[in-house]
């Protein structure tokens, strides 16, 4: 090989492994923007993904409402929570967000701007409260959508089994367009309790929760309980739901969600804080439900299925504000108070109100706990890192953010209350809210859907078999056989 080559060919080897080393150099002067897109594309992906998650909570609800139910009330309920996420997107999209969050106005009171938005990639819009994170506006607008469809779904716990249909969109209209984001606009969208009072709502306690529990319960006082549930004496009696698995597959599902829920709340992966409440958030969960299942074995003697779900949703309820606040140890003390309280509140309003799954005790009761918890746990140096508020009393010695997080949990309890039994009053005296009595004992299934959710176990299907009223099993014992009955074979057709 001649010797010009071989310089040649070395000289070229030098200069691709210079420009190789130069890269890094050159990619250097050019960090900041990079950096930049990439954090942007971080936390865009991480509140698309969480909203995701809260989204599929709907599922939860279905599953959760469904196995409290009667085999007669199962389908009436699925075709409730796709109706009410359906016109709750449309109701928020075209008002509630700007309400929630939008700029101008009487800001302390409420936001006045941001309705009907429109979308380009990257775009974003005036939403001070929510500035800090780099995720656009759609993502904002979805992540905030979904918890106002998990409020919405709240409501209905306590009315499901009489209520007529056309209800739950007389009602989840203006509740997402207007009643929803009036608190929303309070805790989470820079309003007089958030960002002059300090009260803390990390994702929801009173927000979603309370407020959903409230309306419900506004609901419920005018709606008067389920055909059967209390005798002329007053004592009530046990309406169980027809499929606890359902219910606690729906349990399952509502906790997967929470991981949304609270970590999502960040609206930021970058600062990697989301980390820190997905423990906090599985550990109050787990104690709530232990805590339940302690609480109603000493009361009962027995492990009820429904109890054990139930402690671990209040408690996920209960940790929900104080989940960027608190340390672990603390996170495990509100949940399993939070368990305690939904046994000892289911047991005592089910001598009063009939309230089927539990909605006033595992989301008012426990929310309400949740929010006055910020005032005790909070860490101070954590209420600075989230810019609301201050330390607990137990950091503190002071009495200041418990007071703050009672004052929130008062004004919007009696905002939400007012406003949703004013509403419900409108709709019974207009359309009513109940199915008539005989409607009620054939199940809303049929009267309101013309079919059963499970309809072999009503009327004959080709193909199936159908269990007639006296037949207790497809088997039947002879012991058990009606008097003239014998067994027929059917040639296949």
């Amino acid at each position: 090989m001649p010797i010009s080559l071989l310089r040649h060919r070395r000289l070229l080897a030098i200069s691709i492994g210079l420009a190789a080393a130069l890269i890094p150099v050159v990619a250097l002067a050019d960090d900041t923007t990079a950096t930049s897109a990439a954090g942007v594309a971080a936390d865009t992906v991480w509140v698309i993904v969480a909203a995701c998650l809260v989204m599929f909570m709907q599922a939860g609800f279905a599953m959760l409402e469904v196995g409290f139910s009667r085999m007669k009330n199962v389908g009436t309920v699925v075709a409730k929570v796709v109706t009410n996420l359906s016109v709750s997107s449309i109701a928020y999209w075209a008002v509630g967000f700007g309400i929630a969050f939008g700029a101008g106005g009487i800001f302390a009171v409420i936001g006045t701007s941001g309705f009907f938005p429109t979308f380009s990639p990257g775009s974003q819009l005036n939403l001070p409260a929510i500035a800090a994170s780099t995720a656009p506006a759609a993502a904002k607008w979805f992540f905030e959508f979904v918890f106002c469809a998990v409020s919405l779904a709240i409501v209905w716990g306590t009315m499901i089994e009489r209520t007529k249909f056309i209800v739950y969109i007389l009602f989840g209209i203006p509740f997402a367009a207007f009643i929803y984001p009036l608190i929303s606009h309070q805790l989470f969208g820079g309003g007089f309790l958030m960002a002059t009072l300090g009260s803390q709502d990390f994702a929801g306690s009173t927000v979603v929760h309370l407020t959903g529990a409230t309306a419900g319960f506004a609901g419920l006082l005018l709606l008067g309980p389920r055909i059967g549930k209390y005798e002329r004496g007053g004592r009530s009696n046990a309406i169980p739901g027809h499929n606890m698995p359902l219910a606690q597959l729906g349990v399952l599902i509502l906790w997967f969600g929470w991981f949304g829920f609270n970590p999502g709340s960040t609206l930021n992966a970058t600062n990697l804080h989301f980390a820190d409440i997905v423990v906090v958030t599985n550990l109050a969960a787990a104690a709530g439900a232990v805590a339940a299942l302690a609480t109603i074995y000493l009361i009962t003697k027995t492990m009820d299925v429904g109890m054990i779900g139930n402690g671990a949703i209040a408690a996920l309820v209960a940790i929900t504000a104080p989940s960027g606040y608190v340390e672990p140890w603390a996170a495990i003390v509100i949940g399993a108070v939070a368990g305690v309280i939904v046994v000892v509140g289911v047991l005592a309003i089910d001598k009063y109100l009939d309230d089927p799954v539990g909605a006033l005790p595992a989301h008012g009761l426990a929310g309400i706990w949740g929010t006055l918890s910020c005032g005790l746990f909070t860490v101070p140096a954590l209420a600075k890192f989230n810019g609301v508020g201050q330390g607990g009393l137990f950091y503190t010695g002071s009495f200041h953010q418990l007071g703050a997080q009672a004052i929130a949990v008062a004004a919007s309890f009696v905002t939400v209350f007012a406003l949703s039994y004013g509403l419900f009053w409108i709709i019974k005296k207009t359309v009513g809210l109940r199915v008539s009595a005989p409607e009620e004992m054939e199940g809303l299934d049929i009267s309101e859907h013309g079919m059963w959710g499970y309809p072999e176990s009503f009327m004959p299907v080709p193909g199936g078999v159908y269990r007639q009223a006296d037949t207790p099993t497809v088997n039947r014992h002879p012991e058990h056989e009606p008097v003239g009955s014998a067994h027929k074979e059917v040639s296949p057709a």
